[in-house]
């Protein structure tokens, strides 16, 4: 059995993504030289928006990061319905599956404004994993978030009318702003949690009416976060 060697220090400059992976919870606790040597195999690319990144069923290109902008991760129904499992911002990962396992993408991704994405492939992602521990356990850790994630989404689709799903995305909203891009649209929010536009206006006007919330010009304040709580059964 081969042993792990440790990266060796490199004297090359820090490639731009290298801040940016850092800040991932793969990487929180891998080794500088092991996590610069990763950053310097990452490609960068530029979206705008409404930009396809990717297909889903076609090969992964490998993990993307956001360093700008936000994307939507959806799949399309066979009568072509979108449904919206992820609205990501800066900092956030996506299509690790497929990154990890090798698979083909289990879903598509577009762009929602101008954004600027990193992609590591999955033979990188692959080398670092074997030649890191931490990196490995790290990603079992992130991806047991990932489901905890998907299960809580399921309970909500399955078990709660919209205005209480809604509750509980306005107040995912106040903690991420991924969630809060311009992009962001009611219909965007709807395919998100599976309803209509129409279901989504008619659930803004309940919480308003409630008084948990207020509309300033465009935006959604949220007025009286214990009454957004109590509606949304947290």
């Amino acid at each position: 059995m081969n042993a792990l060697l440790p990266c060796p220090e490199s004297p090359e400059p820090l490639s731009p993504p290298f801040h940016l992976l850092r800040h991932l919870p793969y990487f929180i606790e891998t080794e500088s030289p092991c996590l610069a040597t990763l950053a310097r195999q990452a490609v960068r690319r530029t979206l705008e928006a409404g930009e396809i990144v990717f297909l889903e069923g076609e090969p992964s290109a490998g993990l993307w990061v956001i360093e700008s902008g936000h994307i939507k991760v959806y799949k399309l129904s066979p009568n072509g319905v979108e449904h919206i499992i992820h609205l990501l911002g800066s900092g956030s990962s996506f299509n690790d599956i497929a990154a990890l396992d090798g698979g083909p993408n289990p879903a598509s991704a577009a762009a929602l404004d101008q954004a600027v994405v990193w992609t590591l492939s999955p033979m990188a992602l692959a080398g670092a994993l074997r030649a890191d521990p931490a990196l490995a356990i790290g990603a079992i850790r992130f991806l047991t978030g990932r489901v905890r994630t998907l299960v809580s989404q399921i309970e909500d689709l399955a078990l709660h009318p919209v205005v209480t799903r809604l509750a509980r995305f306005l107040l995912a909203q106040a903690r991420d702003p991924a969630l809060s891009s311009p992009g962001v649209t009611r219909a965007a929010i709807a395919a998100h949690l599976a309803t209509t536009p129409e279901s989504i206006s008619r659930a803004l006007r309940a919480l308003e009416a409630a008084g948990a919330i207020r509309f300033d010009r465009h935006h959604i304040v949220i007025v009286r976060e214990d009454l957004l709580r109590a509606i949304a059964l947290l």
